[in-house]
């Protein structure tokens, strides 16, 4: 095949010069980066605890405790919502929101000349949204509500289009190397952004309160993000589109997606991992997504602690992925990320008795996520691409991304619903566990070399 990028008149993607490729691969890069501001600091860390307290504020509950629990109740178009759950529906509502817009932004990359131009655009609408957030104050949780939905919503469509320049820079046989490189790129950003943060938090400069040092972290987050997507947008180059396509709509988005669920169907064990995926990867992602709040409500943790563990997630994640590639090598990604799900459970349980007020422990706890977190993402993914047919494996990576993406929204729900039934994070945390052990069990039934035999391929020597 000749090498370089753009489409032939014979249908045979052609590459770039391999220096002209490692140019463009290094602006791509930098998307990684400038995104980690907002997952890390903003999505992953501060946003939780402190929309949450505005909405005690908002509740009339302004110093809530285990002992002093809040007993009032938002009113949200008629109905009850618990202030320390009302984050949680607002993750929801966000993920699902993606889920259904995800079609489309697919298509309009695809019949983009300049996907690098939809990149920025998203990008500069969360950071604008990030940055925004540094309005939110008092009660005005309704304010930070709407700011978080469209910051992530943002998000994910710039990682869609972002995923999808990945094969305009890449050969096949680089993408592995240039992804890993582009993640470990953004963690490195993320880390940075943290460390700041943890500073202006802990020092308190200028005579700032805690909440103010929290908001301009926010700013900080929002300018990051807009700044270095600039890095990218001059870097990447524009490519012409080749194909005669239609008019984008909805319907049409929404029926091509169709098409790729009709045909994944002819592929049983493929579908089968996709949908135990759907489960454990839930429950990983809610973890995430709830691990700052739990320390801060539950455990009593304060926000500088909380930033610490985010920190040594970060670090230990890029050692556990690197672990877990290497047991995977030796013992196949499907035995190793069934072993994943099992230490899940663990952390979960582990998470569940840990008293409040215990650092080394929380500490410990958070280790322990990063050791798996990262691998069981990366695995899932590589196993996963032995199961796509040949000559589909946009299609198909679409429909994963869509997967990991906008489908983990039932994790948040749950716990939300027992927090708010139940009053305690404990119970609901330990609800997780639901996932992994479904996703688990599920898992167990995906015959994976039969997989890979139906989809056409060679199997790796380790499966």
């Amino acid at each position: 095949m000749m090498r370089g990028m753009s489409t032939s008149d014979a249908g045979v993607r052609v590459y770039d010069d391999p220096v002209t490729r490692g140019r463009e691969q290094k602006a791509w890069y930098w998307y990684e980066w400038a995104q980690s501001a907002f997952v890390t600091t903003v999505s992953v860390v501060l946003v939780t605890p402190y929309l949450t307290s505005v909405a005690e504020n908002a509740a009339g509950c302004p110093d809530v405790t285990d002992a002093n629990p809040c007993r009032t109740s938002l009113d949200v178009l008629g109905i009850p919502v618990s202030p320390g759950s009302a984050v949680f529906y607002v993750v929801t509502i966000a993920t699902v929101l993606s889920f259904l817009a995800m079609p489309v932004v697919g298509a309009l990359a695809d019949r983009s000349s300049s996907k690098k131009t939809w990149l920025a655009a998203y990008a500069i609408v969360g950071a604008l949204a990030a940055a925004c957030l540094f309005f939110v104050t008092g009660g005005n949780w309704v304010l930070g509500a709407a700011l978080l939905i469209v910051g992530n919503v943002a998000l994910i469509a710039s990682l869609t289009v972002y995923a999808a320049i990945l094969i305009d820079v890449a050969e096949p046989d680089e993408r592995d190397h240039v992804s890993t490189r582009g993640w470990a790129f953004g963690y490195v950003g993320g880390l940075v952004l943290l460390v700041i943060s943890l500073a202006l938090v802990q020092l308190l400069p200028f005579g700032l309160t805690t909440g103010e040092a929290v908001r301009i972290c926010f700013v900080l987050a929002g300018l990051w993000w807009a700044a270095f997507t600039i890095v990218p947008y001059r870097g990447l180059r524009d490519r012409p589109v080749t194909e005669t396509w239609s008019a984008v709509t909805v319907g049409g988005s929404f029926s091509q997606l169709r098409d790729t669920f009709r045909h994944v169907r002819d592929y049983p064990q493929t579908l089968r991992f996709l949908i135990a995926f759907l489960f454990f990867n839930d429950g990983v992602q809610t973890v995430i997504a709830v691990a700052a709040v739990y320390g801060a409500e539950e455990l009593g943790m304060k926000t500088t602690y909380v930033i610490l563990a985010v920190i040594l997630v970060q670090i230990t994640g890029i050692i556990g992925a690197l672990v877990m590639g290497r047991l995977a090598a030796n013992r196949g990604a499907y035995r190793v990320i069934r072993g994943a799900l099992v230490v899940w459970v663990v952390i979960v349980g582990i998470g569940f008795v840990i008293p409040a007020g215990s650092l080394p422990l929380f500490l410990l706890l958070a280790a322990c996520i990063g050791l798996v977190v990262a691998g069981t993402q990366a695995l899932s993914r590589s196993l996963y691409s032995q199961l796509i047919p040949l000559g589909r494996e946009g299609e198909y990576f679409s429909l994963y991304q869509a997967c990991e993406r906008g489908t983990s929204w039932l994790g948040t729900l749950v716990f939300g619903l027992v927090h708010q039934f139940t009053g305690s994070y404990r119970w609901a945390i330990m609800a997780l566990v639901l996932f992994f052990v479904v996703g688990g069990v599920l898992l167990r039934r995906v015959d994976i070399a039969q997989g890979i035999r139906d989809a056409g391929n060679e199997a790796p020597a380790v499966v």
